[in-house]
């Protein structure tokens, strides 16, 4: 019998072996990288991946447990984009219009002897003044204008206009009004001579309560209590029996995030509003905050305060579905006192109950509760793990108060807007010389004339933001510049102020303290203004913002 060689098989059968241990040996090859990265992959942070737009503010600015330099804290209106110009704001381009369909109107033929008082009410008037104020104001954009009324004297006009700065992202107007004094330019036309400081123009704010709308006319007329302003609306809306029933609601029970920094807080906070915007529900919202220690000169923690003091409640109602809890608590408990049917209701009884499992569920509320021991009685830990995929912060919902804004906004506008800023950052971490051993050192008064004045013309506005306690610490500076600290506006808190009268009126009567969160949010806005900006750790010490072999 012949026996057969390896020669003299099919060819065909040899492709096929050979395929078949190319293909085991991918396979096996396959396996082997598969195992490799299994062992070696290292997830990325859920809580980091959950808001790319906020990794930098917690991780340049604390860790985990939200231990950060507290002279600093932003809002949502630091991190949208630029806003679009509106339509309406006053150009050069508009004054020229303006300009051109009045040039029909009859002119003076003579000499001006005969205009020595000023006719406020003349349309030429309001373009001179809005021609100094482009020239004069490069870092305002100007919406519109009322119309002059007379000043003090013949030649006066106060005039009110309503702006807002330009490296301000949000489209909030503010107002401000002054009085200029006129002359008469090349064929008696108008010009301003001087203009007063901010908030000069007295009889313009008297006579602006009982305008609505640009011009003041056309649209009706309402009276403004005297120094309030008109365009903040933070009332609680009320939702009536048949809307309440007709919504569904998620609410959160307090947690372990209450008494904790605002940063935490507000990281919670926008958490628990993202998954309600997730679930597309009516997020309840308790208007009753409590203030940490920190921001407190006792360092005791402080209940009771409203959410309004501190953010912009109205643009929150904007942007969001939500609700106040004592509304909401006391729509509900009517509800079940009428109805044989009590509201459908789920609890919800850990954070590892992720949104997604509850996206489907049809109770009209969702009640999440925090009962466990802290860390897991946060509200952010809803948004950890796969929920930070499918959560977004808003923080485009979440804007500083406006009141606090108005003062940010008088501190500007008394520097006429034309101002540097250098932010000192002291208390706690320059006592620290071993997380931090030369901040002391080189934010010490004689190092802090040496460094601005190698980057601050002299004689500059000067604002300082700091946590340093110690008005007099910043004298030698007041050598080269003009110096403004926070504390040389107590007036605009007082007991006489706009701030102080409405804010009384939000807390039932009772003064409220200009605490150290307040202080902190005006700091940082002022400093965000100014055309110069100096930082503690980039310009004044070599030491790492978060400590040392952190940079």
């Amino acid at each position: 019998m012949k026996e057969s060689s390896p020669s003299s098989e099919p060819i065909g059968q040899n492709i096929i072996k050979l395929i078949s241990n190319l293909c085991f040996s991918v396979f096996v090859f396959s396996v082997l990288i598969i195992t490799v990265i299994a062992i070696t992959y290292q997830p990325p942070d859920s809580w980091l991946e959950s808001a790319p737009a906020l990794t930098k503010l917690f991780t340049e600015s604390e860790n985990a447990t939200f231990k950060n330099d507290n002279s600093i804290l932003k809002t949502g209106e630091d991190f949208i984009a630029p806003a679009a110009p509106p339509e309406s704001r006053i150009t050069e381009a508009a004054i020229q219009t303006t300009e051109a369909n009045l040039s029909s109107s009859p002119q003076p033929d003579s000499g001006c002897g005969d205009l020595e008082r000023v006719n406020c009410s003349d349309p030429r008037v309001l373009i001179a003044v809005e021609r100094f104020n482009l020239r004069l104001f490069k870092t305002i954009v100007f919406l519109e204008y009322q119309s002059p009324v007379n000043g003090s004297k013949a030649d006066e006009c106060d005039v009110l206009w309503r702006f807002r700065n330009k490296k301000e992202k949000s489209w909030r107007r503010y107002r401000d009004f002054r009085r200029f004094k006129f002359g008469f330019g090349v064929n008696c036309t108008y010009k301003v001579v001087h203009a007063g400081g901010w908030h000069s123009g007295v009889n313009a704010r008297r006579s602006q309560r009982s305008r609505v709308g640009k011009g003041g006319g056309g649209n009706g007329s309402r009276i403004v209590p005297p120094g309030r302003d008109e365009e903040i609306n933070d009332t609680i809306p009320s939702l009536g029996e048949r809307n309440f029933r007709r919504g569904k609601y998620l609410y959160y029970s307090r947690g372990g995030d209450y008494c904790k920094g605002m940063n935490q807080y507000m990281w919670s906070f926008l958490c628990g509003l993202g998954e309600a915007m997730y679930l597309n529900r009516t997020f309840v919202v308790d208007l009753s905050l409590c203030l940490s220690g920190s921001y407190n000169p006792s360092n005791k923690d402080e209940e009771g305060k409203d959410f309004r003091y501190y953010f912009d409640f109205e643009h929150l109602k904007e942007v969001a579905s939500i609700v106040e809890e004592g509304e909401f608590l006391r729509d509900w408990k009517k509800w079940d006192r009428s109805h044989k049917r009590k509201l459908p209701v789920k609890k919800v009884v850990s954070h590892k109950i992720t949104p997604m499992q509850l996206k489907k569920d049809r109770n009209t509320v969702l009640w999440r509760q925090f009962d466990a021991p802290e860390p897991e009685n946060y509200w952010y830990r809803v948004c950890e793990g796969q929920a930070a995929k499918y959560i977004q912060r808003p923080w485009h919902a979440l804007w500083k108060s406006k009141r606090l804004m108005n003062i940010v906004s008088e501190i500007s506008g008394r520097m006429d807007w034309d101002f540097d800023a250098v932010h000192v950052v002291r208390g706690e971490k320059a006592k620290n010389t071993q997380l931090w051993p030369h901040l002391d050192y080189d934010t010490s008064p004689d190092r802090l004339l040496e460094k601005v004045k190698g980057m601050v013309q002299p004689w500059r506005n000067l604002y300082i933001a700091t946590n340093e306690p110690f008005y007099n610490y910043f004298d030698k500076l007041r050598s080269q510049y003009k110096v403004h600290l926070l504390d040389d506006y107590k007036e605009l808190w007082s007991n006489t102020s706009e701030w102080y009268n409405e804010t009384t009126t939000l807390n039932n009567g009772n003064p409220v303290e200009f605490d150290g969160y307040m202080r902190v949010e005006v700091d940082t806005e002022v400093l965000y203004r100014a055309k110069t900006r100096v930082e503690t750790f980039y310009n004044l010490t070599k030491d790492c913002k978060d400590g040392v072999f952190t940079c």
